[in-house]
């Protein structure tokens, strides 16, 4: 088998219509692990070649809007969908906290859609199928989801102010996997991407940030990964694959052109994605 690694989505809050909010698709044999869930992701993960009652379950790296915008279209998706009550239940994985209580009270407001279609439905529930599980941010990576030779794990990283947020780190037998989040470059993400083949890492350019946007906008680069600062990180852990996602500039705006020249020039050689919605690396062992 493969592991397919496809970023779903590159975009920030900014929107753009060419871009869906963040979120990566990892895939190993009949496992679709989904991480994050920003606007769109669900027509991401179809074009992808998923469908939605194929998705095994969805992991959340923090409780910014951005991330979490996409969440309550797959989870009302799944259950509209299900026309013969045979998908498996949906399974969240979220950091305790401010995320998980996103994912608890999200169908709240979606009380009397459910009691609508529940009376359409054959077997007459309203019942999403959902099930929320969470996990005290660990002081190091450490396990939170295994399904057979496939276990996720998830550490810390720097993205204060906002708590709790974490990045996850797949292990398949094809691989490791490192996805990020919103963090700065630091430490943490050190030990959570150490010995991978991939990793996906949120990019901006600080010193377009600094020079050209508002300074009311400029504060973004006190919790962002600096695209230099990455790829000397990434050269000194040896990481033959990264993919740079979240752009900040994005790549059609000014300044969005620089991310590669930023990662080789401090020193970076390995093989680097500045992504696209739907790029993607497969590992094969």
């Amino acid at each position: 088998m493969t592991t397919e690694v496809i970023v779903t989505g590159t975009g920030t809050p900014l929107v753009q219509p060419h871009l869906a909010g963040p979120g990566v698709l990892v895939r190993y044999g009949d496992l679709a692990l989904q991480f994050d869930a920003g606007r769109n992701t669900l027509a991401r993960i179809k074009a992808a070649g998923t469908e939605i009652g194929d998705l095994t379950t969805v992991f959340l790296t923090h409780y910014h809007s951005d991330h979490l915008v996409g969440l309550q279209d797959i989870v009302l998706s799944h259950f509209t969908h299900d026309f013969e009550n045979v998908f498996d239940r949906l399974e969240l994985v979220a950091p305790s906290g401010a995320t998980k209580r996103y994912c608890d009270r999200m169908l709240d407001i979606w009380d009397d859609d459910l009691h609508v279609r529940a009376g359409h439905r054959a077997n007459n529930s309203a019942d999403p199928k959902v099930d929320v599980s969470g996990f005290d941010v660990p002081m190091s990576p450490t396990e939170v989801w295994s399904r057979g030779e496939v276990r996720v794990l998830a550490g810390p990283v720097r993205h204060e102010p906002v708590v709790g947020a974490v990045g996850f780190r797949i292990e398949t037998p094809d691989g490791v996997v490192v996805i990020t989040g919103d963090t700065l470059v630091c430490d943490e993400v050190a030990e959570l991407a150490r010995g991978a083949d991939v990793v996906v890492y949120e990019a901006m350019r600080f010193d377009v940030v600094q020079n050209h946007f508002p300074p009311s906008m400029r504060y973004v680069t006190e919790y962002h990964a600096d695209a230099p600062e990455i790829g000397r990180q990434m050269a000194a852990l040896e990481i033959p694959n990264v993919m740079l996602t979240h752009l900040i500039p994005a790549t059609n705006l000014p300044g969005g052109d620089g991310y590669e020249a930023d990662v080789r020039a401090a020193g970076y050689t390995g093989n680097l994605v500045v992504c696209d919605d739907l790029d993607q690396i497969v590992l094969q062992s």
